[in-house]
């Protein structure tokens, strides 16, 4: 970790910082619970919001693996098909409360600034796990929970081999080459501490580890009384500041899960840093604007890759809505409609309202495809056009 910053500065401006607007929102409604698009609007400053989501996928997937046992066939198509559906609808059940939220939200912020004044350490710690091995698929994967210098990193992976397994090591030594060598691709970490001042003040400086320097000896006036010859004069006193314990997250129970649907934002990749946000507005006002009701939020949630494999390869289904996994949804949203979950919605269901599979493609190619300029996007409509090809199978 970079020496010139400080975790324990970062860990307890996160807990100030999730205090602060968890007192706003569930202040004078304590019993109040937030769902996946309150979740991801909660603050102004999306990268918090995805590393919040993040942390309940991570919760999601070691609930998932407690489902498991070894006395039962879990690769049995029929079991796979029925835990997919299971999972679908469960991560559309998000529900967290204020002893729940704020820890996720208290590391988040602190995840945060450590993603921009680190950028190799959040390499490591959230697109490759900290695991020993990794493969270019699985950092495009991880790669949808960044924003903040997201085309450094977007730059980085499309550079790597697409086959085979990479060394984590010999990944962060090249990115720490690449990083120096594209310096121009990083946001500068005073317009994030900028965002979060208007939030709640915070400075540059204030985020400095350092050590504390050593005491100055003051010359004393002349005493009136000589000291002992034999007295030596005592040693400055350091005392040592104990780091401030990573807030515990919470495990997340399968009852409290709820959808998820990725927030409008700007296309991916664009920088956030500088926009202005209000603060004068109470912060649930916020979140209950432009707040669509019925939407399927689960998409910010994964499932295991293979359940969305299978959910590929399943039957025939009756709309797309219900084909497209946790997984894909929030892949096609980020991916094929630059975030805007809104516009996605709109495409599906109009694709499900077409009458076969060749208009239905004829839509996608002609017109959504120009529309959002999906030129680089193959892998991504192609898996739409598998899906639709289940449909009208």
């Amino acid at each position: 970790m970079n020496d010139k910053y400080s975790t324990t500065s970062r860990e307890e401006y996160g807990r100030k910082l999730a205090a602060h607007l968890c007192d706003q929102h569930f202040g004078a409604r304590p019993t109040a619970t937030l769902d996946g698009p309150a979740v991801l609007r909660f603050t102004p400053i999306r990268q918090v919001n995805l590393f919040v989501v993040q942390q309940l996928l991570t919760q999601w997937k070691l609930e998932v693996a407690r489902l498991r046992s070894p006395y039962f066939d879990f690769e049995a198509d029929e079991v796979r098909t029925a835990l997919t559906q299971f999972m679908n609808v469960l991560s559309r059940r998000i529900k967290l409360s204020r002893p729940t939220f704020e820890p996720l939200l208290s590391q988040a912020v602190a995840d945060t600034l450590a993603a921009a004044q680190d950028p190799a350490e959040t390499l490591d710690h959230k697109l490759l796990d900290r695991q020993p091995t990794t493969t270019t698929a699985q950092l495009r994967d991880a790669l949808r929970y960044l924003d903040f210098n997201k085309p450094l990193y977007q730059d980085f992976i499309d550079g790597l081999p697409t086959e085979g397994a990479l060394e984590r090591q010999d990944l962060l030594k090249r990115f720490r080459l690449y990083q120096e060598a594209n310096k121009q691709l990083q946001q500068p970490v005073a317009a994030l501490v900028a965002e979060f001042n208007a939030l709640l003040p915070l400075r540059e400086d204030e985020l400095q580890g350092a050590a504390a320097p050593a005491a100055t000896t003051v010359a004393a006036p002349e005493p009136v009384v000589a000291p002992r010859a034999e007295t030596p004069a005592p040693e400055p006193v350091r005392t040592a500041v104990a780091p401030v314990p990573e807030p515990e997250k919470p495990i997340l129970k399968p009852a409290v899960l709820a959808e998820v649907k990725p927030a409008a934002a700007a296309v991916e990749g664009a920088p956030v840093q500088g926009e202005a946000q209000p603060t004068a507005v109470p912060l649930y006002e916020k979140l209950k604007a432009n707040q669509p009701a019925g939407q399927t939020l689960s998409e910010t949630l994964r499932p295991e890759r293979p359940a969305a494999t299978l959910a590929e390869q399943a039957p025939k289904v009756e709309t797309l809505r219900e084909a497209i996994s946790i997984n894909q949804r929030f892949s096609f949203i980020n991916e094929l409609f630059g975030g805007e979950n809104m516009e996605y919605h709109a495409a599906i269901q109009h694709l499900d309202t077409l009458p076969d599979a060749d208009t239905a493609k004829r839509y996608v190619s002609q017109q959504l495809a120009s529309k959002y300029d999906w030129t680089r996007k193959d892998e991504h409509v192609n898996k739409l056009l598998k899906l639709i090809d289940r449909k009208f199978a």
